[in-house]
């Protein structure tokens, strides 16, 4: 079955999300659409770009992803059809497509063009222009009938970590915030590992705080579950199952969890210094 997801900053109080699924409904009753989120802070697109590139992967071979981020209507923006890891991304020129896959060569990047039938009626891109080519694309066309190569893209760069060898010291920055209050970094396990192939120890600083281990996974620091509730409010750090480092609070939630205790937002440094 044919997949289209959807990813916006829409949100779900007004009328967007629900007309966007009649329009495909309408175009092909037969597709199975599912939402990724329509949650994202407005024009967030770094905020978006982590949650479609952590989603994407679970999704079929094939699957049309939508995403409409900072996608309100302006005649000089293309609609961009991107391809890379065998799915279909569709999304408007302003760099999310490569925020997502930063380290991904894409396999085609196509400005849309079934639009141009249009002319000035497009007010809506998702639904004027985004909808009909995936919809298009699930019905087996191909990408050269909706859209022509492009080369002049945005281009946005996330941001990487790096390494200061005199000092022995990791530099990150937080990258996101998760609806527990959780701090994900741009430091991958695979960075640290490389980096740190030679230290007997570690220490994790931000703010005027520090942490001397990281974990697995969230309850690797109970060793007694009948004192569970002891480690509640725990600031731990862990390797997260996209593999970056995340700083956590223990039981933590939105109103009281890492980036709300810790008072640290996405841009902020996270350092690791290597004993």
């Amino acid at each position: 079955m044919a997949v289209i997801t959807l990813t916006s900053d829409f949100g779900l109080l007004d009328y967007r999300v629900s007309a966007i699924k009649g329009s495909i409904a309408q175009l092909d009753d037969n597709v199975k659409v599912i939402d990724i989120t329509h949650e994202i802070d407005a024009y967030n697109l770094m905020q978006a770009a982590y949650i479609v590139r952590n989603a994407y992967r679970y999704f079929p071979k094939g699957s049309v992803h939508i995403i409409s981020v900072d996608s309100f209507y302006r005649k000089e923006i293309k609609t961009l059809l991107y391809k890379a890891d065998n799915h279909y991304f569709i999304a408007p020129d302003n760099g999310i497509l490569e925020l997502i896959h930063y380290d991904i060569k894409p396999e085609l990047i196509y400005e849309i063009t079934i639009n141009n039938r249009f002319g000035e009626l497009v007010t809506f891109p998702t639904i004027d222009i985004s909808v009909p080519t995936a919809v298009s694309l699930c019905n087996g066309v191909t990408p050269d009938v909706v859209g022509r190569p492009f080369t002049e893209y945005v281009e946005r760069v996330m941001p990487r970590p790096s390494y200061k060898t005199n000092e022995k010291i990791i530099v990150g920055e937080v990258i996101y915030i998760d609806n527990f209050g959780n701090i994900v970094s741009n430091i991958s396990q695979d960075f640290f590992k490389q980096k740190s192939i030679s230290a007997s120890s570690y220490q994790i600083i931000f703010r005027n705080l520090s942490l001397s281990n990281i974990y697995t996974h969230y309850t690797e620091c109970i060793t007694d579950w009948s004192k569970e509730r002891d480690h509640h409010g725990q600031p731990i750090a862990i390797f997260n199952d996209s593999g970056l480092l995340e700083l956590s609070i223990y039981k933590g939630s939105k109103y009281n969890g890492a980036s709300t205790l810790f008072g640290m937002s996405v841009g902020e440094k996270i350092y690791i210094k290597l004993i």
